[in-house]
C-alpha cells in the first residue's frame, strides 16, 4: 500500500512564477502551477492510491479555474509543454536551502 509522503518542517514557503509574462502561456505549464498548488494546500507531494483521484481531480479543476483566468485577462493559452526548468532563471534565490533538493 502506498503512503502520503508530506514535506518537511523545512519546506519552502515560496510558490515559483511558472509561466513567463512576455509570452502565451501553456496548457502544460498552467497544470504544473495547479499541481504545484494542490501539493502545498494538501501538504503532500504524492497522494496515496485510495487518494489520487480525488488530488488528480483537484488539480484539474484548479487548472481549469487558472486557465479561465488567464483567458480573462487576455493571455493567450495554447496546448504545449511546461517550458519551466530548473537553472532556467525563472526561479528567485532564497536565502535558505530547500530541504527536497537533491545535489549531484
Amino acid at each position: 500500500m502506498s503512503r502520503l509522503v508530506r514535506y518537511g518542517t523545512g519546506m519552502c514557503r515560496s510558490i515559483k512564477t511558472l509561466r513567463r509574462p512576455e509570452t502565451a502561456a501553456t496548457t502544460g505549464e498552467i497544470e504544473a502551477a495547479a499541481r504545484q498548488f494542490i501539493r502545498k494546500v494538501s501538504g503532500f507531494r504524492t497522494p496515496s492510491q485510495r487518494n489520487e483521484a480525488a488530488f488528480e481531480g483537484a488539480i484539474d479543476d484548479v487548472a481549469e479555474t487558472a486557465r479561465r483566468l488567464l483567458e480573462s485577462l487576455g493571455v493567450e493559452v495554447e496546448e504545449g509543454p511546461d517550458r519551466w526548468t530548473p537553472g532556467s532563471g525563472r526561479q528567485r534565490e532564497h536565502s535558505h536551502p530547500h530541504p527536497l533538493t537533491t545535489t549531484a
